[in-house]
């Protein structure tokens, strides 16, 4: 396994690294995918911005997104994301990174997911100074909950009515991973 301060960040059964402007068009036609994102019919999705992946990554100091590849073929399965969240106090001591993960259904329960958000989680710890990682699934994801638990989340509880969603208001299940967990 590679060092989860850089990437590509390697664990046993996938990679994360970043998306390039050959992945634009695959990255579109997932957008355009229900079933890769089932708990994440948001509605229509913008077109993958090639001119700043022509210059760079999909990723700053204020979010990020990353493919997870299968090991050892490398074949690209999903994406996994962040956004920093401010919600916990004006100080950005109190800043906290949220994490989201898409698979491609032919890529589900098999384990990618749990390992590619441990490795993300690590990564985060390494190349940032936040203090929590957190994420949060719809109530009724429990294959999602269950792969939380086992990347090291622990649950936090129910947030009613927070995700509009797929024309109706959703309840989450709040998880997080401190750095010292």
């Amino acid at each position: 396994m590679t060092d989860s301060g850089t990437l590509p960040v390697e664990g046993w059964l996938v990679r994360l690294r970043d998306c390039t402007l050959a992945d634009a068009d695959m990255l579109d036609e997932w957008n355009r995918n229900k079933d890769v994102g089932s708990f994440n019919d948001f509605g229509s999705r913008q077109p993958v911005p090639r001119e700043v992946l022509a210059n760079g990554t999909l990723r700053n100091e204020r979010n990020g997104s990353l493919i997870i590849e299968r090991l050892p073929e490398g074949e690209p399965v999903g994406t996994i994301g962040w956004r920093l969240v401010s919600v916990y106090g004006p100080s950005p001591m109190s800043d906290a990174l949220q994490i989201g993960i898409e698979l491609v259904p032919a890529a589900r329960g098999q384990g990618l997911g749990v390992e590619a958000q441990r490795l993300v989680a690590d990564y985060l710890f390494a190349s940032t100074s936040v203090n929590r990682v957190e994420a949060s699934t719809d109530i009724d994801n429990l294959a999602e909950q269950r792969a939380l638990e086992k990347a090291g989340f622990r649950r936090e509880g129910v947030v009613r009515g927070a995700q509009f969603r797929a024309d109706a208001h959703h309840d989450l299940v709040l998880y997080a991973r401190l750095r010292t967990d």
